[in-house]
Order: C-alpha cells, then structure tokens, then sequence
C-alpha cells in the first residue's frame, strides 16, 4: 500500500490571529504579482509594494517559483498583520494569496 505524495504547497499551522487559514475554494485576486523567477527577498518587496493597490478587504496573489517565498510571504503577513489565505496551484508556481486587512 502507497501513500499518498504530500501537499507540495501546505498552508502555515496558524494564521496571525491563531486560526488556521480556510481551506475552501479559494478567492479570486483583484491583483496578481508576477515573481516567477526573483530570488528572496524580491517576492515579499513586491508584495510590500503593491498591497496599497488593492482595497482593504481584497486579494493580492503572488506567484513566485522561489522556494523562500512559501515561508517569507507568511511570515511577512503575520508582521504586518494581513491575513495569509494560503497558496493554491498557479501559472507554474505556487499562487499566494493575502487578504489586505484595514491596516
């Protein structure tokens, strides 16, 4: 008996508010940021950049193929307290999705 491969894009164990991000279908971004191809810290740059385009309530999507960016984007959403949706299948990397937060 097989087991199953393991969730290559797994959601961080808590969300900045301790819960854990929802697993349901995922929210469609208002904003995606290409990062395919830029090495840390140049994900979260842009992400930092960006997030001021979209309204508080809405998604920004950064798809980035550089294996940093699944701990640095959550990581930088619980600093700057945005809530982090998780990652779900993009164009050839991992999409991350953040939900600006009022602040």
């Amino acid at each position: 008996m097989t087991t199953p491969p393991p969730d290559p894009h797994p959601a961080p164990p808590a969300g900045p508010t301790g819960d854990t991000p929802d697993t349901g279908p995922r929210p469609a971004p208002a904003v995606v940021l290409d990062c395919r191809g830029r090495r840390c810290p140049l994900p979260v740059i842009e992400l930092a950049r960006r997030i001021g385009d979209v309204e508080p309530g809405a998604v920004i999507g950064v798809l980035a193929d550089d294996p940093a960016a699944r701990v640095d984007i959550p990581a930088w959403c619980r600093m700057r307290r945005q809530e982090y949706l998780g990652a779900a299948d993009g164009a050839g990397a991992p999409l991350y999705l953040v939900r600006r937060t009022a602040g």
